[in-house]
């Protein structure tokens, strides 16, 4: 899946996924969706099982997690119960994964490099996340799924971090855990790092990234040319 030829040093903004990137997220998710389930009176979900709906944001995870004959109406209050549950107990479990703090202090040492955020959660409770962990001093900007029209795999958002930051697709990479964050890459034609540790990891073999990486401490010597 791994080119070693290809040449990153140019890149000098990083956009980050969030959930099974930098923080591992999925116990509070799945906590929060079970307690949907039993809200509206439904057994609750296998954690693996609501762990792969995880990255295409929270309507979609409703969705999925209250499975097929459930009606508008039902997944719209399910929604808003998941946002006030999840609100309440986001940071219950929810760490960073090792290596991220590491990694993210390297890479803001790095001269010209800009980090931000891009993830399909809302964007408000990923600013509050990573304030709370103690990251969100690393990120120029966070862009959340609400921020705009379409979500990821849509790539509105990183051509809005391009603008915004006066990038060329050549000086930007993607950095995350599935084939969302390939498929944005993409189509807004920058490159793309995969996770091996992530929530979407296995689906990274359909969708391979221009370059995969055990843990975020080894990106900075990637964007510097070396092996």
């Amino acid at each position: 899946m791994q080119e070693p030829h290809k040449d990153f040093r140019d890149v000098r903004l990083l956009i980050f996924d969030l959930d099974g990137t930098l923080i591992d997220s999925k116990l509070d998710l799945a906590l929060s969706v079970n307690a949907v389930r039993a809200w509206m009176g439904r057994p609750p979900l296998e954690p693996e099982r609501i762990y792969s709906y995880i990255g295409q944001g929270a309507p979609m995870l409703i969705r999925r997690a209250l499975e097929e004959g459930v009606s508008e109406e039902e997944i719209e209050r399910g929604l808003k119960y998941f946002l006030e549950y999840y609100h309440a107990h986001m940071l219950d479990n929810t760490v960073p994964y090792p290596g991220v703090r590491e990694g993210l202090e390297q890479l803001a040492q790095r001269p010209n490099t800009l980090l931000t955020v891009y993830t399909n959660k809302p964007e408000r409770f990923s600013r509050q996340i990573l304030e709370g962990l103690d990251l969100a001093r690393f990120f120029r900007q966070v862009y959340g799924g609400n921020r705009f029209e379409r979500k990821k795999p849509d790539p509105m958002g990183v051509e809005a971090l391009l603008r915004e930051f006066q990038c060329a697709p050549h000086e930007a990479m993607m950095v995350g855990d599935s084939e969302i964050d390939v498929l944005t890459a993409r189509k807004a034609g920058i490159w793309c790092a995969g996770v091996t540790y992530g929530l979407g990891a296995e689906r990274l073999r359909e969708h391979p990234p221009d370059l995969l990486l055990d843990s975020l401490c080894d990106l900075p010597a990637r964007l510097a040319g070396r092996p």
